[in-house]
């Protein structure tokens, strides 16, 4: 049965939503968190398990090094207080893929406690997001539910579990309650979410690629009728994995909540699910607090003692962040705000700052990113990344046409066969014949059969309106195969008709 709910405009301007959001992100360390066993994405379900992963008796955890590093930077990066004592704990549950019956977190004494994050907005508004706290914990396995719909445990026959993942190192990044998103709540989730994708890439301490579950949030929202008033009772959507998914599930709560309140129900504090397909999201269990999962210190691990001196030494090979090489790169690439802002939609940073590397203009360089391959990845369903081509390609395509050997029609051209698998540009070029028409005699040839062929055009240009100039340099394009310099035409155009 459809849940009731309220118009989105309408639920903002009767009730304050208060959100928080807990990011998990997953680090991209050689080996689990607490033993050798290696990590890859995608191996033959268990298979990379040790005694320890697997919770068997007897087993004795050891921290890995360099995912304390990697959350020291993280900390960094956001801005909060490193603690130099840190302390494991265990986190009490059940459930068929937590081999141990329990987690081992950080509760009351975290790695990372409170920071900010100031995220930048479409419209260039920056928002900062408190942050409580960034710990280290270890995953969980995974479930597959057979028999029912979508993988959901609902209607399933039987349930697989892949203890691969379990023990892989994760950073759980817990917000604050984030007050004063107002309407624009689910547009600062979503822009919070990729600056801590784009954080933890810069850092090179994760893939965060969120279809894989490298990086995922528990979205919570709440309302109350009135800013000064408590906040209200919150619901928490579990395992979101997308942007689009966590901006629109805090969409679909505000409205769910505001009907339920409205109608003079209560709201139940409970985790939920959201459902891609329905666009929704579904209740699922009553949900914990912290002391029903009887936290205490893990007896098997020591304290963490992380040095003011340690820290230093992190803090002084902290790579350049996000926000600050995207004002850099604005600067010196010439782009408009909004020009910066389309890049950074459409994830091309990365790829356009690699092309101008290899050679291209940052104008032309974005025109391919930005344009034919967009349009490209968009039809397709995939991200710029993942199209076949890289910067490499796209870098000897602007230099062909620098160099005067290809123009715009075969350049396209030239692209397209590149998307096809058929080489790189270079080779292209040399099987297909691509070249610009530069011979002196074959261009005045064309030019003046066109001429002959347009002489209403030609009147027109005679008597300075050089609009249908487009007419002229069109049939001569026709004549040599799209081969022909547009500059190299126009210029011999103006010379006959002044003549």
């Amino acid at each position: 049965m459809a849940e009731k709910l309220m118009k989105y405009s309408e639920a903002v301007k009767k009730f304050d939503p208060v959100i928080g959001l807990e990011t998990h992100v997953e680090l991209s360390t050689n080996t689990k968190l607490f033993c050798p066993a290696p990590i890859s994405f995608g191996a033959e379900p268990n298979t990379e398990l040790t005694p320890v992963s697997l919770g068997l008796p007897g087993s004795l955890p050891v921290v890995n090094a360099a995912a304390v590093d990697y959350a020291i930077k993280l900390g960094l990066a956001l801005h909060c207080q490193i603690n130099e004592w840190s302390q494991f704990a265990r986190k009490n549950y059940f459930y068929p893929d937590m081999p141990r019956d329990y987690q081992i977190s950080q509760y009351d004494k975290p790695t990372n406690g409170e920071g900010y994050l100031d995220v930048e907005l479409e419209d260039g508004t920056v928002f900062r997001v408190p942050i409580e706290r960034a710990h280290i914990e270890d995953d969980a396995g995974k479930n597959t539910h057979v028999g029912g719909s979508d993988g959901r445990i609902e209607g399933a026959d039987h349930s697989l579990v892949d203890y691969n993942r379990a023990g892989v190192p994760l950073i759980e990044i817990v917000t604050k309650p984030i007050e004063g998103a107002g309407d624009r709540a689910p547009e600062i989730a979503g822009a919070y979410m990729r600056a801590i994708r784009d954080i933890v890439r810069a850092l090179n301490i994760s893939h965060a690629r969120m279809e894989q579950g490298n990086m995922r949030a528990d979205v919570n929202v709440s309302l109350r009728r009135d800013p000064s008033d408590p906040f209200g009772t919150r619901s928490e959507t579990k395992n979101v994995n997308s942007f689009r998914g966590i901006e629109r599930t805090i969409q679909y709560e505000i409205r769910r909540q505001a009907a339920i309140l409205e109608d003079g129900g209560e709201i139940l504090q409970e985790t939920r699910h959201w459902d891609e397909a329905s666009q929704s999201t579904a209740g699922g269990r009553v949900k914990s607090d912290a002391d029903d999962y009887r936290y205490f210190p893990d007896p098997d691990l020591v304290m963490l003692h992380i040095t003011p001196e340690h820290v230093e030494e992190i803090r002084k090979v902290m790579p350049e962040m996000p926000r600050e090489r995207r004002n850099r790169l604005k600067g010196e690439w010439k782009f408009s705000d909004t020009e910066m802002r389309d890049v950074i939609n459409a994830d091309a940073l990365d790829l356009i700052e690699e092309t101008v590397k290899l050679g291209a203009t940052p104008s032309g360089a974005k025109k391919w990113w930005l344009g034919e391959l967009s349009r490209e990845a968009n039809a397709k369903g995939v991200s710029l990344e993942e199209l076949p081509i890289d910067a490499q390609a796209v870098a000897d395509v602007e230099q062909l046409i620098a160099d005067g050997k290809l123009n715009d029609k075969l350049a396209k051209q030239t692209v397209s066969l590149v998307l096809a698998g058929e080489g790189t540009p270079a080779e292209i070029v040399e099987k297909h014949g691509f070249k610009v028409v530069s011979d002196d005699g074959a261009l005045q040839a064309a030019v003046q059969e066109a001429l002959d062929a347009n002489p209403d055009v030609v009147e027109k240009l005679k008597g300075g309106n050089m609009k249908p100039m487009g007419a002229i340099i069109g049939a001569v394009m026709r004549a040599t195969k799209g081969q022909a310099d547009a500059k190299a035409v126009t210029k011999i155009v103006i010379e006959k008709i002044k003549g």
